[in-house]
């Protein structure tokens, strides 16, 4: 059903700063791509809101009628450790400290990516590519930027170059940074550079003899920029002009300027024609923070094992409470707030489980059409998940009136609330009923200890091949055995 011709959606683009009207480029058709992570570690919570409010978008667009080709990337090569063009690639860095393939790395932590991702109910993508997978294409995409005049080689490593550039175009136009603030604010090159200036950026590095992911280039043994991937995999799977780029609020600035410039730079033209960011996730009223202790990781606070929350969350509650802020608020993660949203949730749950045995009547008394048409307008407006949410608490007030007597609903409007109901909870929103969340995190967890028994008497019986083999295939998935004096536990 072509819902989208009966609703006009709103969108807030980051190039203009305004709520836009939302017109694919294609009629009937929305190309959209989010920058996905660099897969070094286990994906942070930040991340998780950031991934969960594009799956939101996904979700209600797929709702409206629209065949979207959604496309989230991992970065398995080329981000280095300051996210500019010096220190040692993230995934190199992790494979050398715990002598290791990179390899080993990238397929270690793509599979507790999605382990997660499941665990919170987000959709997968369309295509989900890789940067090794795609280097033909951005070995490509440098040389046409080098043809245009806007790149220049030193020493097997290439560079953008972004005063050029800016002769022709404006570099900042996304983030609303000139250039010339930049230059002002940045420190001279020590002469250790291959760069002309501190803001041109690497498109292609030279690899140093140690570096041990390297592929050949017409430039030198090397590897590509950070930069470089998006622009390559968005363009080949969306076109050179898509309808939807989406990311982390982090990566307005370089990240997604530099994607603007590459584009115009090797296609003659802007890639985008909504650039969508997600907000922060703070903690207690702070930045997370590894280093300051102010952090807490998805498994953490699903399994209550963390000194910050007072008890484990249900990954639907989770959900919830971050669908209860706009994507683009900063969004505090406190104990108080989850235990609120866990209440609210359970008072959502009950009232559709209610829905069902409810009575019907000659007349309505609720406007059910009409509160259908609030909770579209509240998502066409910038998919305002908050005041869905407050809609859908509008419902739930009627459905126990309904059932104590106090309010009637007739047959037709008692079926529109339930399919409206279902509809924004369970399709647009994601959550999940409690128990459906529950009985999958019971049977895993049995399967866990069945697995941690094996483990213990594979141990008693010196099998000591087997004991490690376990530990290290549940690793793989995510889920981390604990030994102790008092025995063995896991977190996941």
């Amino acid at each position: 059903m072509q819902r989208y011709k009966q609703h006009e959606l709103k969108v807030y683009n980051s190039l203009s700063g305004t709520k836009e009207t939302f017109t694919p480029i294609t009629d009937g058709y929305v190309g959209m791509y989010v920058c996905g992570p660099t897969v070094y570690s286990n994906v942070h919570l930040g991340n998780v809101r950031t991934f969960m409010s594009f799956d939101m978008v996904f979700r209600y667009l797929k709702h409206l009628g629209y065949k979207v080709r959604y496309v989230r990337n991992i970065t398995d090569a080329g981000h280095l450790e300051n996210d500019a063009d010096s220190g040692e690639d993230k995934i190199t860095k992790k494979a050398r400290l715990e002598a290791i393939e990179p390899m080993e790395i990238v397929q270690r932590y793509t599979v507790d990516f999605h382990n997660v991702l499941n665990t919170f109910n987000l959709l997968p993508p369309s295509i989900e590519p890789t940067a090794t997978g795609h280097i033909i294409e951005q070995i490509e995409l440098i040389q046409s930027i080098i043809d245009n005049g806007l790149a220049y080689v030193v020493n097997g490593s290439v560079y953008f170059d972004v005063h050029k550039y800016n002769q022709t175009h404006e570099y900042g136009i996304l983030s609303k940074r000139k250039l010339e603030d930049l230059i002002h604010n940045t420190r001279a090159l020590d002469g250790q550079s291959d760069k002309k200036n501190p803001q041109d950026f690497a498109l292609w590095k030279k690899a140093e003899p140690s570096h041990i992911m390297r592929w050949p280039s017409p430039w030198s043994d090397g590897f590509p920029g950070w930069h470089l991937e998006c622009t390559a995999m968005s363009t080949k799977y969306l076109g050179d002009y898509f309808d939807i780029h989406g990311g982390g609020m982090d990566l307005k600035f370089p990240h997604h300027e530099c994607e603007i410039a590459q584009n115009q730079a090797s296609k003659g033209q802007t890639p985008v024609k909504y650039w969508m960011h997600a907000n922060m996730l703070e903690l207690n009223g702070a930045r997370m923070s590894k280093s300051t202790g102010n952090y807490i990781n998805p498994a953490e606070l699903l399994s209550g094992e963390n000194n910050i929350m007072s008890k484990a969350y249900n990954p639907s509650v989770v959900r919830f409470f971050m669908m209860q802020a706009s994507y683009r608020s900063v969004l505090d993660l406190t104990d108080a707030g989850l235990e609120s949203s866990e209440k609210g949730f359970k008072r959502l749950m009950e009232a559709i489980k209610l829905v069902a045995k409810l009575p019907t009547a000659a007349n309505s008394t609720f406007q059910i059409s009409e509160w259908q048409q609030a909770c579209y307008q509240a998502m066409n407006d910038d998919f305002n998940t908050p005041i869905l949410i407050a809609h859908l608490f509008e419902a739930v007030k009627y459905i126990n009136q309904i059932n104590e007597g106090n309010a009637t609903i007739t047959a037709s409007d008692l079926a529109l609330l339930q399919n409206t109901l279902n509809t924004f909870v369970f399709d647009v929103l994601g959550l999940e009923e409690l128990e459906k969340a529950d009985t999958a995190s019971t049977k895993l967890s049995g399967a866990v200890e069945l697995l941690i028994k094996l483990r213990q008497e594979a141990r008693a019986n010196k099998d000591f091949a087997l004991s490690d083999q376990i530990r290290d295939e549940l690793a793989l998935l995510g889920i981390q055995l604990k030994d102790s004096r008092e025995g063995t536990t896991f977190s996941y």
